[in-house]
């Protein structure tokens, strides 16, 4: 257990490091979709590669985080019987699910999704716009982010099983520690880049609480 434990530890860590990174994509997005929307209001020029590569980031943000939101366990829950039931029962519900729901359908999205991949990549497909960009880095996105969310499901599968067994522990507390928001700007603000994004986002940050206070959804 102690060897699957570390091997847990290092797949938490990789994932950790990816969700981090792909937080820096959210603010490529907002400068490439602001630059070319001035650039479409002022000088009258747009380009469908910039737009594409909108579409590529936020798939990037998407599946290369998905991994991240299951280790952070963030992920949506359905808690209205699984949330009275004790810790050790919740964590053989997790036991369950993860086999018999979210590995199978992590493991057939990668095998589906490879030869999607491959077909971009021997064939050079491009996008059929004009000035679109080519295929095949998109498509590879799939495979990659299942990968990492199955990597994420076996580690979060040996921590409920240390749990079970008393060499763990309990796997479904969430530790409370600043939103992606909150953590996405204190790193513009710490590499001191566009210090008045992060004010922004601290902004749109106390908007949500705020409107969580009254009983609005975000």
């Amino acid at each position: 257990m102690q060897g699957l434990l570390k091997l847990s530890g290092a797949i938490d860590g990789i994932n950790h490091r990816v969700g981090k990174a792909a937080t820096w994509l959210v603010l490529l997005v907002v400068v490439i979709s602001a630059g070319n929307a001035v650039m479409r209001y002022t000088i009258d020029w747009s380009s469908n590669g910039l737009l594409e590569i909108q579409w590529y980031l936020f798939s990037a943000i998407f599946l290369l985080s998905a991994g991240y939101v299951l280790l952070k366990n963030e992920h949506i829950r359905i808690d209205v019987i699984a949330g009275r039931l004790s810790a050790r029962s919740q964590n053989w519900i997790d036991v369950f699910g993860i086999l018999a729901f979210m590995m199978p359908m992590v493991l057939l999205t990668m095998y589906l999704s490879w030869p999607v991949f491959t077909l971009a990549w021997n064939s050079g497909e491009m996008s059929p716009n004009p000035g679109g960009l080519i295929r095949w880095p998109v498509r590879l996105l799939m495979p990659i982010g299942f990968l990492l969310l199955a990597l994420q499901g076996l580690s979060e599968l040996i921590k409920r099983i240390a749990f079970l067994t008393g060499k763990g522990p309990n796997p479904l507390i969430i530790v409370k520690g600043p939103s992606a928001e909150e953590e996405l700007a204190a790193e513009i603000k710490k590499h001191q880049v566009a210090p008045e994004v992060a004010d922004i986002v601290h902004m749109n940050v106390g908007m949500a609480d705020g409107h969580e206070r009254k009983g609005e959804p975000k």
